[in-house]
């Protein structure tokens, strides 16, 4: 059943768009449900019933009675004693995950890998899968006070998850907060995780872990950093020790930075010690933006295109998603305009080029990775000087590329992915649904490209304080064009 169809029946299904006693269609979309302890009449199960399009075929429990005692509650064809029996049958066409959030990362990609789409109750945390198929999500605090228990935790294959490395490292003596300055700031702790925002496995199947440094209270309100907090961090996954930390100085990662999104490329020749480069934006709505780029071997970290106006928030920005405004409005603070920085970022499939591209903006950017490198007496001009508009995208937040050089961007305001071809130069529709909204997070794994929907722009902080976020929140794949696959940097 293609993507099309499937986001539309659930677009309906959630949005009460049916009759309320509805004959099934031949072609109705056949849904999974993993896990019963959550499943009750009050949720999927009566609006299943009220649309034409959507018929549950199966649920999956750990323990078999429970799958039949609500299968014969509600109707359902099939029990099954393993949420891995329902993502394997062939005519399952999209699985549900209402379990608990600790396993929604890692059966959500189960179930991606298995063919099917896939919808879970709550947003899907950032994930790193290694080459043996070890996955790592974390907890951004810089993003929600409540993400205490650990900033990176692995998903082990028997539905739990565990501090990653390990506990000690997640967790900073007395807490991420220094309550001995005025206002209260971010810990500068260089030993334990603060606030992480992203993790990756690069192409040498270590994991990374980019650290902003920032933690946000309750009310919202995101403490700057100290030095120790912003870094990057080295993790070997062939023993789960730390064999690099990474200090970004206060003069790289400034107070105010919100270092945002990573990428590597581990070619010898790119670096003085041999061991490769990191590039990361700085997307802060705050202070300044612009690339941050670190010698893997050395530990040595400078920026480049310092605020420029191609980092920077389009002046005047406005966006919309489904007609409606976009704007910085968390019902205490005056409402302003959308004012995320550099945001996107991706590599050509040879490295030599970054893309990169602001959430407040629509254009897509490209500068030679050799200038970032330079750091000569002009290498901040002839970097700036060097940045290229390959033109417009969309509004989008992250990038992706594949082998085949083409870079996949999100465009909230016309429900599409687009993509961008270096061959031509062209800028064109790669898939338009009315399902996506809010594309964040690309991924991609073997030939497919992965996608969150989370209807980031439906959050409190851009909605009056309101939380207007709709279930579900959806991750989906589509094929990656001409038989491409992900980009390896060695």
């Amino acid at each position: 059943m293609g993507f099309d169809r499937i986001a539309l029946y659930f677009h309906n299904l959630y949005y009460g768009i049916g009759n309320l006693k509805a004959e099934k269609s031949p072609d109705a979309i056949q849904l999974g449900v993993l896990g019963a302890a959550s499943f009750s009449p009050g949720g999927l199960s009566d609006a299943a019933r009220t649309h034409s399009d959507v018929v549950i075929t199966a649920i999956g429990a750990r323990v078999l009675e429970k799958a039949q005692a609500q299968a014969k509650e509600y109707g359902i064809p099939r029990a099954h004693g393993s949420y891995q029996e329902v993502i394997e049958l062939d005519d399952v066409d999209a699985a549900c995950i209402p379990l608990p959030i600790a396993y929604h990362a890692e059966w959500a990609i189960k179930a991606a890998r298995a063919g099917k789409h896939v919808l879970v109750e709550k947003p899907i945390c950032s994930i790193a899968v290694s080459a043996s198929g070890r996955m790592f999500s974390n907890y951004p605090l810089g993003l929600d006070a409540t993400n205490t228990k650990y900033q990176v935790a692995e998903l082990k294959p028997n539905n739990t998850e565990t501090p990653y490395p390990d506990a000690e490292i997640n967790t900073p003596p007395g807490g991420p907060i220094d309550y001995s300055t005025y206002p209260a700031s971010s810990k500068g702790d260089p030993d334990h995780f603060v606030a992480v925002q992203s993790v990756v496995v690069d192409a040498a199947d270590r994991l990374w872990v980019l650290d902003t440094g920032r933690v946000s209270l309750e009310n919202d309100t995101l403490l700057t950093s100290q030095y120790g907090g912003p870094k990057l961090v080295g993790i070997s996954l062939s023993n789960n020790t730390v064999f690099k930390t990474i200090l970004f100085p206060p003069n790289v990662a400034y107070g105010d930075s919100y270092p945002n999104d990573v990428r590597f490329d581990l070619r010898p020749s790119v670096s003085g010690s041999g061991q490769g480069i990191a590039y990361i934006t700085d997307s802060s709505s705050e202070g300044r933006n612009g690339i941050i780029v670190v010698d893997l071997g050395s530990g040595e970290s400078w920026r480049q295109l310092e605020n420029i106006p191609q980092v920077r928030p389009e002046a005047g920005f406005f966006a919309q998603v489904w007609g409606e405004p976009v704007y910085m409005n968390d019902g205490i603070r005056p409402i302003t305009p959308l004012a995320f920085g550099a945001d996107g970022i991706t590599l050509s499939n040879d490295g030599e080029t970054l893309y990169f591209s602001v959430v407040s903006g629509r254009y897509l950017f490209s500068v030679p990775t050799a200038r970032l490198r330079d750091r000569g007496p002009s290498s901040a001009l002839f970097a700036a000087g060097s940045v290229m508009n390959l033109g417009q995208k969309g509004v989008s937040d992250g990038l992706e590329s594949d082998s085949n050089g083409i870079v996949y961007a999100g465009s909230v305001e016309t429900n599409s992915i687009n993509i961008f071809s270096p061959e031509n130069g062209t800028i064109s529709t790669y898939l338009r649904n009315p399902k996506i909204d809010w594309t964040d997070t690309f991924s991609v794994a073997g030939d497919y490209i992965y996608f969150t929907e989370n209807q980031l722009w439906r959050k409190p902080s851009s909605q009056g304080g309101v939380d207007r976020r709709v279930k579900p929140y959806a991750l989906y794949r589509v094929p990656l064009l001409n038989n491409a696959t992900k980009i390896s940097l060695l």
